[in-house]
């Protein structure tokens, strides 16, 4: 499913116009990401928790050179799915 056919299922289930479905969706994504770059996390019980992540810096190896480089440190998002939508995809 791409985010047109998303915004669609949304109107759809809603029922509203994809207009303002596409609005509401793109306000969810803005608020995820921006608390995520704050360092804080957005918990949806029974769905799951988005979070901002720390990588420490490590040494890996350049797969066409063999060589040793080094990664440096970052933060990624990440997302741990709840247990009730776990249940709902077995």
């Amino acid at each position: 499913m791409n985010k047109t056919e998303l915004v669609a299922a949304i109107a759809a289930k809603a029922g509203i116009s994809k207009k303002d479905a596409d609005a509401a969706l793109g306000a969810f994504a803005d608020s995820v990401i921006g608390e995520l770059k704050k360092g804080g996390k957005v918990q949806i019980v029974g769905f799951g928790t988005f979070e901002a992540r720390k990588r420490a810096a490590r040494t890996g190896i350049n797969p066409q050179t063999k060589q040793q480089i080094k990664i440096a440190a970052s933060t990624v998002p990440a997302f741990k799915a709840g247990k009730a939508f776990k249940d709902a995809v077995k």
